[in-house]
């Protein structure tokens, strides 16, 4: 046995279902499944089945999960571009505001017409956005325009990541994170998975995930994405967006430590020293201990979330989270 000891992870995109699809995940076994994963902290996106959009649905929420989270979570606050009177009663409340620019799970798309009128009222964390090829321009000027902190998530295509760091370049106060899945899968893993690979924004061709390797460096965060679905709903005709993510990402990355892709150091600015500086989140008290020498198979049956299963399914990795440490 080789151990490590790293700060408590943060991951900054999570999907926790709470309330209103329980069967899928909920705030206890979500947060379970992150700290199994090296997370301690997680932040929780407001496309819930009864949008957060409002700040009583905002404060329901946030009770749910102080009777039942295992780990800090943290929230974010949306909007479609009609409940900006809204905004300054949660300004204290959350730590960033989440648009969606593209179709995702919800439908809660903004126009981009109202783009302009949302980044100049709102006063709070930074502006997380869902944004995908067609719109990346247009946000990138605005957040250029106004001078507020924006967050691409989850991006997806060498097109994306290369317009921000051009914008970076410019001095755009813009980040970046990018998932698990968009990392170490393709587009090509449809053959072999079927609906288990069906994600949004979509996974990308091999040429775009090298281009995303070889500019690591450009991308400010990993990202799970956690967006636990049951079986049954991926399996059907219609199958849902997202893969549940907390208990892979970690060891997956530290899987690529032992490849010489990327080093413990790159883990901790991704999973703990960006998002924190991000979000403007104090020190971790916690930590987990890490045995890299740990080698498994990972299998969705032993998984601590809800969702039994994972697109990773037969995938041989190298490190495993032994414990979390309260001080």
């Amino acid at each position: 046995m080789s151990t490590i000891t790293l700060p408590g992870l943060i991951d900054i995109h999570v999907h926790l279902r709470d309330p209103g699809q329980t069967e899928k995940e909920d705030f206890e076994t979500g947060t379970l499944a992150a700290r199994a994963g090296g997370f301690t902290t997680v932040c929780d996106m407001p496309n819930n089945k009864k949008p957060i959009f409002t700040y009583e649905a905002l404060m329901e929420k946030k009770k749910i999960a102080k009777e039942k989270s295992k780990c800090t979570v943290l929230f974010y606050f949306g909007t479609t571009g009609d409940n900006l009177n809204e905004f300054d009663k949660v300004y204290d409340e959350v730590v960033g505001l989440k648009i969606y620019l593209d179709h995702t799970t919800g439908g809660y798309i903004l126009h981009p017409n109202y783009l302009k009128e949302i980044y100049l009222k709102w006063n709070g964390g930074p502006i997380l956005a869902h944004c995908e090829d067609e719109h990346i321009e247009t946000l990138l000027t605005i957040a250029k325009q106004t001078s507020k902190p924006t967050h691409i998530c989850h991006i997806h295509s060498k097109y994306v990541l290369t317009k921000i760091i051009q914008a970076k370049k410019e001095g755009v106060p813009v980040t970046c994170g990018i998932t698990p899945h968009h990392l170490f899968l393709t587009d090509t893993d449809f053959a072999r998975i079927g609906p288990l690979a069906k994600m949004k924004p979509p996974l990308a061709p091999q040429s775009d995930v090298d281009f995303f390797w070889k500019n690591l460096d450009a991308v400010d965060v990993v990202e799970s994405d956690h967006a636990p679905h049951t079986l049954v709903e991926k399996l059907s005709d219609n199958p849902p967006y997202g893969v549940p993510g907390l208990e892979t990402t970690l060891p997956l990355l530290l899987t690529a430590v032992y490849e010489k892709k990327i080093t413990i150091q790159d883990i901790v600015r991704l999973c703990y020293d960006r998002p924190r500086e991000i979000l403007s989140l104090p020190e971790s008290s916690q930590h987990i201990v890490i045995d890299t020498e740990y080698d498994y198979i990972i299998k969705g049956e032993d998984m601590v979330g809800k969702s039994k299963w994972t697109p990773f399914e037969g995938r041989k990795v190298k490190g495993k989270v032994l414990r979390v440490t309260d001080n």
